[in-house]
């Protein structure tokens, strides 16, 4: 009969022991999902403080605004005879008031990209090449201010809605 006391005495250690481990497990999950909440929490805190512009892109970009100018023919310079070039280009402006300030100084534009037109040669201008540089020749002399150490026009782009070599 003594062994029969000793397996109530394991019993009775094994038991608390058990209901100990049930504790410590419950507890360890619990502290991981706290843990986890605010981790979660703390990076999506922070990836919206690193990226405040997202929430900005939402405004609608400015259409843009064009000019279209009278059509240009000019004698063009060519070692092959005459040669002519007609023209018609719209302009791509940053705002009206942009708009309203070329005008007011058309006669100054068309003098200048008269001068610049029948400065080219027909051979240059039949390539893409040379029709992108005369693009750049155009920005550059609209941009010119028309006044002394006047502001430039902002003038982002030409657009040829004719061109005739003959």
């Amino acid at each position: 009969m003594s062994k029969a006391p000793a397996k109530p005495a394991a019993n009775a250690e094994a038991a608390p022991a058990g209901k100990s481990k049930k504790k410590l497990i419950i507890m360890i999950a619990a502290g991981v999902l706290i843990l986890a909440g605010v981790g979660g929490g703390a990076a999506i805190f922070l990836s919206k403080k690193n990226h405040p512009d997202k929430e900005h892109k939402a405004e609608p970009a400015k259409a843009p605004v064009f000019l279209p100018l009278e059509a240009f023919t000019v004698n063009l310079q060519s070692d092959t005879g005459d040669k002519y070039l007609q023209i018609s280009m719209t302009l791509q402006v940053q705002d009206e008031e942009q708009v309203n300030l070329i005008k007011a100084n058309m006669p100054q534009v068309r003098s200048r990209l008269l001068m610049l037109l029948s400065s080219k040669d027909a051979a240059e201008l039949l390539s893409v090449e040379g029709k992108d540089k005369l693009v750049e020749d155009i920005v550059d002399q609209v941009k010119l201010p028309f006044t002394p150490k006047g502001e430039p026009q902002k003038v982002s782009g030409v657009f040829f809605t004719s061109f005739i070599v003959q």
